[in-house]
């Protein structure tokens, strides 16, 4: 059975016709073309499928696209603006956190979630809130303090 809705993604409205059962992830990938929330488990355990709704990180992966009609979603490809990389991108990419890359969107915007609600987080914070996101490369050190670092950036 198919729907009509109403998805506003990176601030753009997108008006939709999708069946009940696909997710907000297949979606995001295969009707609107942005392809940097990343399918890797398709059962919410890794965190690649991230994207921010309502300001809130969900797994896009186990919300049906029928579910996030009249949310703002914002994926990987919202956050830079005009041009430039967010404080949290700049930071990923100078302290190392951005390797393979295949984590990347979805710890950037776990990040993002975190640091709206804590401008001002500890490193056992930050640790918890990127807790439901899998790095096979970094060891997330790196990432952790790439987080901290963009949180003091974001400060000034």
């Amino acid at each position: 059975m198919k729907k009509k809705i109403k998805l506003t993604v990176n601030d753009e409205l997108h008006e939709l016709e999708v069946e009940n059962r696909r997710t907000l992830l297949e979606v995001i990938r295969e009707d609107l073309h942005l392809l940097g929330t990343k399918k890797i488990c398709d059962m919410g355990e890794c965190g690649s499928c991230t994207v921010l709704m309502d300001g809130v990180a969900v797994n896009s992966c186990l919300v049906l696209a029928v579910e996030a009609e009249g949310k703002k979603i914002e994926t990987i490809e919202g956050v830079a603006q005009g041009g430039k990389l967010h404080p949290i991108q700049e930071e990923f990419v100078a302290k190392g956190g951005v390797q393979c890359g295949y984590c990347s969107p979805g710890m950037i915007m776990t990040a993002k979630a975190f640091l709206e609600k804590n401008p001002n987080p500890n490193e056992e914070e930050a640790k918890t809130a990127i807790a439901g996101n899998f790095c096979r490369c970094t060891g997330y050190v790196r990432i952790v303090e790439a987080i901290l670092s963009a949180a003091d950036r974001m400060r000034e």
